[in-house]
């Protein structure tokens, strides 16, 4: 019979037993796990999940990883073609969940010899830190010397040509996102002939944030200041000639007409207008005129700055003939008029004389376009943008409304008018602005 004394002692060492038992089971299972990770079998699997936990932690970013890039080749065509390609290379950016790697822009318009085109930096003309400051947790831009490893890179060609559609070039850009042997690289280099010229899967409102986020530098913007104070200034010298025969109270309103009757132009809206089968693309001189002296709310005299190609500006009148014509009241000015041409505008590239323009259009009481232009369309989209932040999301009633907007190319509600404009921005692509509409209305959408 045993003692209590032995009894206890025999507990005792069981007890003991078991819980090295269960600190030596506990280390097979630890060594276990650990060979199996690893195994082959598990590599990707762990490659997913440290995937899973990089993207939670680019929170800051909103998402989109700040150490996985997308390189574009240079972006060229005219002022608002460029802009338009910036934002698809970075929609594209966005859904394959990378950041773009800041593209060189054209500074000069020799679209068809593309040898002769002057590349210049994006940051000359828009402010890159801005850019990511506005755009954050959307779209992301990175420099060059943020890459790590540039001898790996991916190129992924983008198609082009008839056979290159729209749904087998966004079928392509969907199977490079899902391809992780793809991803697995820093950089992937899309190459081809101009990629993001044509095709086009986003919405109005994604193109319209990218646009808000690309604010000019400080330069270009001093120079259209200088450009709408002359502008200001000669509206005050006709106050002046009127102070003694009436009274003008207020400000005296600057309107922007981006005056399309160049000759190439010309040439091009009657091939589109044959190609279209309609007739309200072209636009004479004398129709402008008309329909712009015809818009109603205008105080008298009104400032009028004729944003027109310079070919129409070296006529060897003293006067330009778009000076001439103009209704009672409207008092018409251009770059030559305004000593601006060769003291502003000749210091510049083709491209920053662009944007200096378009800042300047961009600022006037009333702006007065052609919707078949890529100029006037995203200026448009501008002031929409605008005017829907101040609770407008309609002109059709709103005479005073600061941001208002008109295409002179098509007839308004009565004859003689033209037609009030707002961006839909409800649109499904930018395809119905960018390459031109006659389907334009004075709501948003």
């Amino acid at each position: 019979m045993n003692s209590p004394l032995s009894s206890k002692n025999l507990r005792v060492f069981s007890k003991s037993v078991a819980c090295k038992c269960l600190v030596l089971v506990g280390i097979a299972l630890f060594y276990r796990a650990l060979l199996l990770s690893y195994s082959p079998r598990n590599a990707l699997s762990n490659s997913l999940l440290f995937r899973a936990r990089h993207m939670s932690d680019s929170s800051s970013t909103g998402g989109i990883r700040p150490d996985k890039f997308l390189e574009v080749p240079q972006i060229v065509w005219g002022l608002n073609n460029q802009k338009i390609a910036f934002a698809r290379a970075c929609l594209t950016a966005r859904m394959m969940n990378r950041t773009l790697l800041m593209p060189s822009l054209s500074a000069s318009l020799f679209y068809k010899e593309v040898d002769k085109l002057r590349p210049i930096p994006f940051d000359k003309v828009f402010q890159f830190e801005r850019f990511n400051s506005l755009c954050s947790g959307f779209v992301r831009l990175a420099r060059f010397s943020d890459v790590r490893n540039r001898a790996q890179v991916f190129d992924l060609e983008k198609g082009s040509g008839r056979r290159w559609t729209v749904e087998r070039d966004l079928e392509h850009l969907k199977q490079s996102a899902r391809n992780e042997s793809i991803d697995e690289f820093e950089v992937i280099r899309v190459i081809g002939k101009n990629p993001f010229l044509w095709h086009d899967h986003w919405p109005v409102e994604d193109y319209a944030m990218v646009f808000e986020c690309m604010v000019v530098v400080d330069e270009i913007s001093r120079e259209a200041d200088k450009v709408v104070k002359k502008i200001r200034e000669a509206g005050e010298a006709e106050r002046a000639k009127l102070e003694s025969k009436t009274e003008i109270p207020g400000p005296i309103p600057f309107v922007a007409v981006h005056m399309r009757i160049e000759i190439d132009w010309m040439i091009h809206c009657k091939k589109l207008e044959q190609r279209k089968k309609v007739s309200e693309i072209c636009s004479s001189k004398r129709e402008i005129m008309e329909r712009v002296g015809n818009i109603s709310g205008l105080k008298t005299p009104t400032v009028l700055y004729l944003a027109v190609a310079d070919t129409l500006l070296e006529e060897k009148e003293e006067d330009s003939s778009v000076l001439k014509g103009w209704r009672d009241g409207l008092i018409p000015f251009e770059k030559k008029k305004l000593g601006v041409k060769e003291e502003i505008y000749g210091k510049y590239s083709y491209l920053i004389q662009s944007a200096i323009d378009y800042e300047v259009c961009l600022r006037a009481d009333v702006f007065v376009g052609n919707s078949f232009s890529t100029f006037s369309s995203l200026i448009v989209l501008e002031r929409t943008q605008k005017a829907r932040r101040l609770g407008f999301m309609s002109s059709c009633k709103d005479g005073e409304n600061k941001w208002r907007s008109y295409a002179y190319n098509l007839a308004g509600e009565s004859k003689g008018v033209p037609r009030r404009w707002m961006t839909n921005m409800t649109h499904s692509s930018l395809q119905a602005i960018s390459y031109g509409s006659n389907s334009v209305s004075c709501s948003s959408g």
